[in-house]
C-alpha cells in the first residue's frame, strides 16, 4: 500500500539554502506578513478594538481572497525553483506576500498623513518609511528564495498599492459616517468598539484622562 503523500503548512515554512546568511535573514523577512496579522491586529482587537485598525485588518483579508481569486483564475506557475520548495501545487501569480506588504504600506501611509493615531504629526515620514522597507524587502525575499518570478512580485506589490488606496476611500469616505453607528450598536458596546480617529493626539488624550480618572479615585478615598 503507498504511502499517502504529505504536505507542508505553508503559513509559516519557508525554505532557504542552507549555510546562506542572507537567505535565512529574507526568510524571516518574508514571514512579516503573519507576524503583523498575528501579533499585529490580533492584539490589536484585543487591547485597542478601533475601527479603523479594524477595517485595515478587513482590508487586508479582502486583498488576500481576491488574489486568491486571480491566482485560481489565470494559474500562472510558480518558477522551476518551486520543486525544491514543494510549492508546485500552488500558483505564483500575484505574489500574495507582496500584495499583502503593498497594501498594508499604502494603507499605513495614508493613514499616516492623514495623522490618524500619531502623537506627533511633525515627523510623518519617520513612521512612513519602514513599512515600505519591509515591503520591497519582503518582494525581494520572494524571488531571491525561488517562491516567485520578478513579474510575479510586481504584480502583486502594484495590485496591493491600487487595492490599499481604493479601500482607505472606502472606508474613509464610505463608511466613516456609519462609524458612530457601529460603536452604538450592540455588537459595538458588547466588545467595547471605538474610533478615536477624531481626536488629534489618541497617546495624549488617554493619558490625560487615565491621570484624571486616577486623581479622582485618589480624591474619593481621602
Amino acid at each position: 500500500m503507498a504511502e499517502p503523500s504529505l504536505k507542508a503548512v505553508t503559513l509559516t515554512h519557508v525554505r532557504y539554502q542552507r549555510g546562506d546568511p542572507l537567505g535565512h535573514f529574507l526568510a524571516w523577512i518574508s514571514l512579516i506578513p503573519v507576524f503583523i496579522s498575528l501579533g499585529g491586529f490580533v492584539c490589536h482587537f484585543f487591547f485597542r478594538r478601533e475601527l479603523q485598525g479594524m477595517f485595515f485588518a478587513v482590508g487586508l483579508l479582502i486583498s488576500q481572497v481576491i488574489n486568491e481569486l486571480i491566482k485560481d483564475f489565470f494559474q500562472q506557475a510558480r518558477p522551476e525553483t518551486c520543486a525544491l520548495l514543494e510549492m508546485c501545487d500552488s500558483h505564483g501569480w500575484p505574489s500574495s506576500h507582496s500584495q499583502y506588504m503593498f497594501f498594508f504600506a499604502t494603507y499605513f501611509t495614508l493613514l499616516t498623513y492623514k495623522g490618524i493615531g500619531l502623537s506627533d504629526t511633525t515627523n510623518k515620514w519617520a513612521v512612513i518609511f519602514p513599512p515600505w522597507v519591509l515591503a520591497l524587502l519582503t518582494m525581494y525575499s520572494r524571488v531571491y528564495l525561488g517562491y516567485h518570478t520578478v513579474a510575479q512580485v510586481f504584480a502583486g506589490s502594484a495590485l496591493g498599492v491600487f487595492l490599499g488606496a481604493v479601500w482607505f476611500w472606502v472606508v474613509n469616505s464610505v463608511l466613516y459616517p456609519s462609524f458612530p453607528m457601529i460603536e452604538e450598536s450592540w455588537f459595538g458596546r458588547y466588545f467595547y468598539i471605538k474610533d478615536t480617529s477624531h481626536i488629534p493626539n489618541v497617546l495624549k488624550f488617554e493619558y490625560d484622562n487615565a491621570r484624571e480618572a486616577r486623581g479622582k479615585l485618589a480624591a474619593k478615598s481621602i
